[in-house]
């Protein structure tokens, strides 16, 4: 018989990218005591990972519980972008409701649609947050009609369209019910949670079933399963077994060998776990996300979404470059495909296929920024590898080439709009409308093939002088819209191997833009700049002066040397061309042409 678990709520917060999730998570553990008074807590204490905090978006969804009054609240944080949205997608499955936190002056925005449309297809009741009230721009009264225009654009239900309205600003550590009201703490978002999210119901006279949506992974005790307690209980010690709905045959028997809750920012361990739980599981080596831990005596498999498919793909490369093998600590094929395998662990949305050749692993995401966040682990992990120039993957329906599909979104100010729109235009975009969007912008909607963004985000930041914004998200498959010419200018290649000298680089600048300054080693067929012109020149950044006896005033005045462009692995990627290759190592990001001798470059390119 179904019961309920009145002392748990367990929610998701989603959001689109930079409207405020982690600091509003922040909170609610500071003013639900899960800090002693004198601890020390740095900013957004969620993004537990060091590129989450450097760049300030959280890319792993993470767990966490808090009490207020007699009711535990389990939360889990999920990322805004449009990349990781397969951990928002699975993450759901373990909540009753959702806080979908709005920008008190942005408004809704593409991400805010996608993961709202996930929580209203699996019939999640919605809290509305609108954050940041406390901007001098904002306008919640507006972004309340646009919120719920956004529900009635995705039919919700009218249980969903009479959502509450919570005004925040989690920055400051308040939420309200109301505007003219205002408070100094959380406690009404805390009611509006117990109040309107309904808490976990199961049979706790069934067997046990335990869906797991997620994976950690720790150093010490392997695999960790996460999930909620769906029927049944579950017991260290107990006999299981795991099924998959998706994997036949799959039927493996487990012990239960730890078991822990969350409270606050850990786990904490414990012998027992009723209906409603969310519980992390230890001790099953082989555990993956979709699979069921389920009583032996009955095991049926929990159906588990299907995670949308990825749109871009790169090869992974073993470097093979006159430089390959200096900085990296893990430089071989099999170390490579180990730590990508092992990625797929916590991965869902990731795909990684061997090729013809051993040393090369095409590996597919969800886009640019998920394929990057993987470069840069692997490369701070001591991986030294290479990587292709990132490729869409196509589909074929009845005979006919599809692409995939993206909606950009972009707001500029009026006098960069022409540029963006002409750019766009020439990479197959369709402009679908154009308004006035919040603060004097200019809003434009674009329909565009995915590969059309490829390498695009560095060209809109100088166009717009960084003041625009573009937020894309994936619009299913399309006929294939015709070639696109990605890049107008050719690559400055290096000559021969040797080591950058001043005199070289300073006859080199003329020709267009340096990537390298002087004293840095270069080999013959890497990429030292970018040329002006839209063909690659060869040239020689090794060149030294010959001394001779003879001297003329002026003659050996000091060259100046144009600043080199130190270019980020995003911008690396974006610039690489099909015929280039980005060589990542701990220390360097290297461009170079996949063929580095330039009698067989020539010799392929004109076939």
């Amino acid at each position: 018989m179904l019961q309920s678990r009145d002392d748990i709520r367990n929610i998701a917060i989603i959001a689109h990218v930079d409207h405020g999730k982690t600091t509003l998570v922040d909170e609610l553990l500071k003013q639900s005591g899960a800090f002693r008074e004198n601890q020390e807590v740095q900013e957004r204490v969620m993004d537990s990972n060091d590129i989450e905090r450097e760049r300030g978006i959280t890319i792993l969804s993470k767990n966490t519980a808090v009490f207020y009054k007699d009711t535990k609240i389990n939360i889990i944080d999920t990322p805004g972008h449009a990349d990781f949205g397969g951990e928002v997608e699975r993450v759901l499955k373990m909540v009753n409701g959702v806080v979908l936190v709005v920008d008190a002056y942005e408004g809704p925005m593409p991400q805010t649609k996608f993961v709202l449309q996930k929580a209203l297809a699996l019939d999640l009741p919605v809290i509305v947050c609108i954050n940041k009230v406390d901007r001098p721009e904002a306008r919640p009264d507006d972004v309340i009609d646009e919120v719920l225009e956004l529900l009635m654009d995705l039919d919700a239900t009218d249980e969903q369209l009479d959502c509450p309205f919570v005004y925040a600003s989690a920055k400051n550590g308040w939420a309200t019910k109301d505007l003219s009201d205002p408070k100094d703490n959380m406690i009404d978002l805390f009611e509006t949670i117990i109040d309107y999210i309904p808490a976990p119901t199961g049979d706790p006279d069934k067997n046990t079933q335990v869906l797991i949506s997620t994976i950690d992974y720790n150093e010490y005790v392997g695999r960790i399963g996460i999930g909620k307690i769906d029927n049944g209980s579950l017991k260290v010690n107990q006999e299981a077994v795991v099924v998959n709905a998706h994997e036949e045959g799959k039927c493996e028997k487990v012990r239960i060998t730890k078991l822990y809750e969350f409270d606050g920012l850990n786990k904490v361990d414990v012998d027992e776990a009723q209906i409603g739980a969310i519980v992390a599981i230890s001790g099953i080596a082989d555990i993956h996300i979709g699979d069921t831990i389920c009583a032996p005596e009955e095991p049926e498999a929990i159906p588990f979404q299907k995670i949308s498919e990825p749109t871009l793909s790169m090869n992974f490369i073993v470097n093979d470059s006159p430089l390959a093998g200096q900085e990296g600590k893990f430089v071989t094929s099999r170390h490579i495909r180990d730590r990508l395998f092992k990625e797929l662990n916590t991965d869902v949305s990731l795909r990684v296929e061997e090729t013809e050749s051993a040393d090369s692993f095409k590996v597919s995401g969800r886009g640019e920024l998920h394929l990057s966040v993987l470069i840069e682990n692997m490369r701070r992990e001591g991986y030294e590898f290479a990587v292709s120039k990132a490729e869409v993957l196509y589909h074929e329906e009845n005979g006919k080439k599809k692409e995939p599909m993206e909606m950009a979104y972009i707001d500029v100010p009026e006098e960069f709009s022409g540029a963006v729109i002409q750019k766009l235009s020439s990479r197959k975009g369709e402009l679908l409308t154009m308004g006035t969007g919040t603060g004097g912008y200019t809003r434009l909607e674009f329909r565009i093939p995915a590969r059309g963004l490829i390498g695009y985000r560095g060209e809109f930041m100088t166009d717009t002088m960084g003041n625009g914004i573009i937020n894309t998200i994936f619009d299913g498959y399309d006929d294939y819209k015709g070639e696109i010419q990605f890049r107008s200018t050719g690559s400055l290649i290096a000559f021969e191997s040797g080591e950058s000298v001043t005199y070289g680089l300073f006859a080199a600048q003329e020709r267009g833009t340096l990537f390298i300054g002087p004293a840095e080693k270069v080999y013959a067929g890497m990429i030292v700049g970018q040329s002006a012109k839209p063909e690659d020149i060869e040239i020689n950044v090794c060149k030294k002066k010959h001394l001779t006896n003879t001297r003329s005033s002026g003659a050996d005045d000091a060259l100046t040397l144009t600043p080199p462009k130190n270019m980020s692995l995003e911008q690396c990627l974006e610039f690489l061309d099909s015929d280039e290759l980005l060589e990542v190592t701990p220390e360097s990001l290297r461009i170079r042409k996949k063929i580095l001798d330039p009698t067989l470059r020539k010799r392929a390119n004109r076939k």
